[in-house]
């Protein structure tokens, strides 16, 4: 028990499985946009996201609280190093407009980590703004990217799927930063910090409303997909529920990040 305990904190830890819910979601664009299966996008976006939710989280730790690095950080900045030469491989198997957006969304990252402005602090600790620039990276790296590679034009449905998808990882989100709530910093101005639990909780249960809504109106509309949105959109709407402070942290960092999966093997298999 004790070592599938430590099995799985590494695989939470190293950000290995927030990448798989990224790189289901790619493989969900390819889906709805009838995108043949590209490794390379789809790689990119996986082994990118370990790089990038690593850098993020065990940057202060080191760099900046320079407390003792421990054998699992260690094991995971081998493991980030190693993704991080994958992410330069898979890169320049890119077509050139995707590597300069993918750039963009690099620096956006830079942004929410580091602290480019004398006298300011980095992004993620800006107030209120930390749930818009994740859930703003999350689409760049899950949609855009993949239609940019594949050539796809902008046209109304990729819109509507940028606004599905930023609800989705806004909502997402909004589960973290209900049992953050004890935690988070007041000056950080989350959601349920400012307008509390109840109200955060009824605010993710009207944004599934319109995600689910829009569905409607895409060219490609399909009742096969639809009610597994629907699916989606209830387990989503449990996990709101029976969110609290309370909760243990496997709560959000594998089950409600598993949404995305769930999501995408719904739609292999059913």
């Amino acid at each position: 028990m004790i070592v599938s305990k430590r099995i799985l904190d590494f695989y939470l830890n190293s950000s290995i499985h927030v990448a798989l819910s990224c790189y289901a979601l790619v493989r969900i664009t390819f889906h709805v946009f009838h995108i043949q299966y590209d490794e390379p996008m789809a790689l990119f976006v996986f082994f990118g996201t370990i790089v990038g939710y690593n850098f993020v989280k065990y940057d202060a730790l080191v760099r900046v609280k320079k407390n003792p690095i421990g054998i699992q950080l260690k094991i995971i900045a081998v493991l980030s190093f190693i993704s991080l030469i994958l992410v330069g491989y898979y890169f320049f198997h890119l077509k050139r407009i995707t590597q300069i957006v993918s750039v963009g969304i690099f620096a956006i990252t830079a942004l929410y980590t580091l602290p480019f402005f004398p006298n300011r602090k980095n992004a993620r600790n800006w107030a209120g703004v930390k749930i818009y620039i994740v859930a703003l990276c999350w689409v760049g790296a899950t949609l855009v990217l993949p239609l940019i590679n594949a050539e796809i034009p902008f046209t109304t449905d990729f819109f509507i799927k940028c606004i599905q998808r930023f609800i989705l990882v806004f909502v997402l989100i909004l589960v973290f930063e209900i049992l953050d709530l004890a935690n988070d910093d007041p000056h950080l101005q989350t959601v349920p910090q400012t307008i509390g639990v109840k109200k955060t909780k009824l605010l993710g249960f009207l944004l599934l409303v319109p995600f689910w809504f829009l569905e409607v109106f895409i060219t490609t509309f399909n009742y096969h997909d639809a009610v597994i949105n629907l699916i989606m959109v209830v387990m989503l709407m449990l996990f709101i529920a029976f969110a609290n402070p309370n909760r243990s942290k496997y709560y959000t960092s594998f089950w409600v990040e598993s949404v995305p999966i769930f999501w995408w093997l719904m739609v292999v298999f059913l």
